[in-house]
């Protein structure tokens, strides 16, 4: 039988456990944290941003600021510089959560994961392209690509959305060079492949 909720907080509310971070060379800060109380679960889930389509930001404004995109994806970047060299996002055009992608989009995905990590490391000086799947926060189907830089070991793991936050932003005319390199490779690839490409 599968152990709902309220046997999972009650087995573990008061069994919480600081791993040794300060021992981690990619903690992004000095001494230990100390776990904040786990509340009991809610009545229901939090309503995600955009449920059902309704009030859905990416719909809104679907292909504004692209990169790239075709009639069933899109690549965009952050509304702004953070820490990392580069941080884009692909959305479906479609709103649709990440397990009611239809077998054509699934197929498309993972060529379209690998063609956008290959189109950040054209950047140079990538070290890594981290590929994330989330969606507690928006119900649109959005996958996370976050570029770490080469050499710099401590931003390593999964720490690495941490230090987006934590390291200053990149300023805004080497940021936008990246998205730039982002951009011609996305369609640069497209044009070879046939698919239609962003203007």
């Amino acid at each position: 039988m599968p152990e709902t909720p309220e046997a999972f907080w009650e087995r573990v509310h008061t069994s919480l456990a600081t791993p040794p971070l300060d021992e981690w060379d990619t903690w992004p800060f000095v001494g230990l944290p100390e776990p904040r109380e786990l509340a009991p679960p809610d009545k229901a889930d939090r309503p995600r941003h955009g449920e059902g389509g309704v009030g859905c930001h990416q719909c809104a404004h679907d292909i504004d600021d692209a990169l790239w995109y075709d009639d069933r994806w899109v690549v965009k970047p952050l509304p702004r510089p953070s820490g990392l060299p580069c941080v884009v996002l692909l959305h479906t055009r479609q709103h649709l959560d990440f397990h009611e992608l239809p077998e054509d989009l699934q197929a498309q995905l993972g060529p379209l994961l690998v063609r956008v990590q290959r189109a950040i490391f054209a950047i140079g000086d990538i070290g890594n392209v981290h590929v994330l799947r989330i969606g507690d926060g928006s119900e649109h189907c959005h996958i996370w690509f976050q570029a770490r830089p080469a050499r710099i070991h401590q931003l390593q793991s999964g720490f690495v959305q941490i230090w987006d936050d934590v390291l200053p932003p990149v300023p805004e005319d080497v940021w936008r060079a990246n998205l730039e390199i982002v951009r011609r490779e996305l369609n640069k690839q497209h044009t070879v492949t046939g698919a239609p490409a962003a203007p």
